[in-house]
């Protein structure tokens, strides 16, 4: 197919997409770091588009939109605005461009919080409207855990079409969850160091999804917790790599932006192995069989997966999260640059939030995080008492 990627960040779906086959044939995108990405990394693409709200149609050549639109009102950090928020509402620019032509085949993707904020309003404005544009949709959370990578990552996938049962795209492959990783005796975990008090993101032999951003605001990567070791942040080319990137892949966003943007480049960017996966089933639809699926209720959280063909909306209630079932090794084993160990400011930050909430931590966590702390405050008078003189 040929794609017109909305919303394309640093190209998360185009890439997997081409791996798949496809090929893209117009990029959109605002933001001027992964614009740089993107100028980077398809230079064959001969179509840069700065705004999706000045984008006027879409080239009749195309056979496939794909966006992922901004997710910062839907998300818990984002104030909880919801599909009318600032950012988040500009999907509306897909359905105008929809209006004016057609395209056969849409897939839209965003974060799972979108199945429970005011019931699942947000996502049940979009069905409608795929609906009013008589479009066949189905839509799926999907965990990227299962492709084999070490990052616990869910979001909403939405296939529309009127060419294709999107059913057969999404639902195809259904299993259940990816088998264990083999235990180690300094097991990791990983966690947010930004958080604490009312959430912590636990991953075992895993990190939690890769933020755009944190609950204070800056760009941050994950903590991971070695027993009996210490806390330490992966590298920004091992994050990449989660995703399912070349390591560096972001590092032309350094011509226009600071490094450390380069980690809310790669959260907010969509896993190249969902969008692989995605592409192949384009290419070459399976088969679903409803099993007993039941009506969608109105004024209900809206279930993991869900699907429309013209005659009423239904809950797949056989479909999980696992679109793969990939083992993966250990995650200190996985990585393939070495770790920073965690800094004494951020590890003071998230021991005394700890100490305010109600959470329940694991056996020897805190502990280790305190003897963590005491090792990194040395250095970090040192590096004070070195920039005084």
């Amino acid at each position: 197919m040929r794609t017109a990627g909305l919303f394309a960040g640093i190209g998360g779906f185009e890439i997997g997409l081409a791996r798949a086959g496809h090929e893209t044939e117009l990029l959109c995108e605002i933001e001027p770091a992964a614009k740089a990405v993107l100028e980077a990394r398809f230079p064959a693409v001969p179509s840069y588009v700065n705004d999706v709200t000045t984008l006027a149609r879409i080239p009749r050549t195309i056979d496939l939109i794909v966006a992922g639109f901004p997710c910062i009102n839907l998300s818990l950090a984002g104030g909880k605005a919801g599909i009318e928020g600032k950012q988040s509402s500009l999907v509306q620019h897909v359905f105008r461009l929809l209006e004016g032509r057609r395209v056969p085949n849409v897939v839209i993707e965003n974060v799972p919080f979108m199945l429970h904020l005011d019931k699942g309003e947000g996502l049940r404005v979009i069905l409608r409207t795929l609906e009013r544009l008589k479009y066949r949709w189905a839509y799926r959370v999907v965990d990227a855990l299962g492709f084999g990578r070490p990052q616990r990552r869910e979001r909403v996938f939405i296939v529309a079409s009127r060419e294709l049962d999107p059913r057969d795209v999404l639902f195809a492959d259904n299993f259940g969850q990816p088998p264990p990783t083999p235990l180690t005796k300094k097991r990791a975990s990983g966690f947010y160091w930004t958080e604490g008090i009312r959430g912590l993101g636990w991953a075992q032999e895993a990190v939690p999804t890769l933020k755009g951003g944190s609950t204070i605001g800056i760009p941050s990567p994950p903590a991971i917790w070695v027993a009996g070791v210490g806390a330490f942040t992966p590298d920004i080319r091992d994050a990449e790599r989660m995703q399912g990137f070349d390591p560096d892949w972001t590092k032309p966003a350094e011509t226009v932006a600071r490094s450390g943007h380069r980690w809310k480049l790669v959260g907010n960017a969509v896993s190249t192995l969902v969008a692989t996966w995605l592409g192949r089933r384009l290419a070459s639809p399976g088969r679903y069989e409803p099993a007993l699926d039941l009506p969608l209720v109105e004024g209900r959280t809206l279930p993991i997966a869900g699907w429309s063909t013209g005659h009423g909306a239904h809950a797949a209630v056989s479909i999980t999260k696992w679109a793969a079932q990939v083992a993966r090794p250990p995650l200190m084993k996985w990585l393939e640059f070495p770790p920073r160990k965690l800094s004494f400011k951020a590890t003071r930050g998230f021991l005394e939030r700890s100490m305010r909430s109600r959470l329940r931590f694991e056996d020897g966590f805190l502990d280790d995080l305190r003897r963590h702390e005491d090792s990194m405050r040395e250095p970090e008078v040192a590096t004070k008492r070195a920039s005084a003189s």
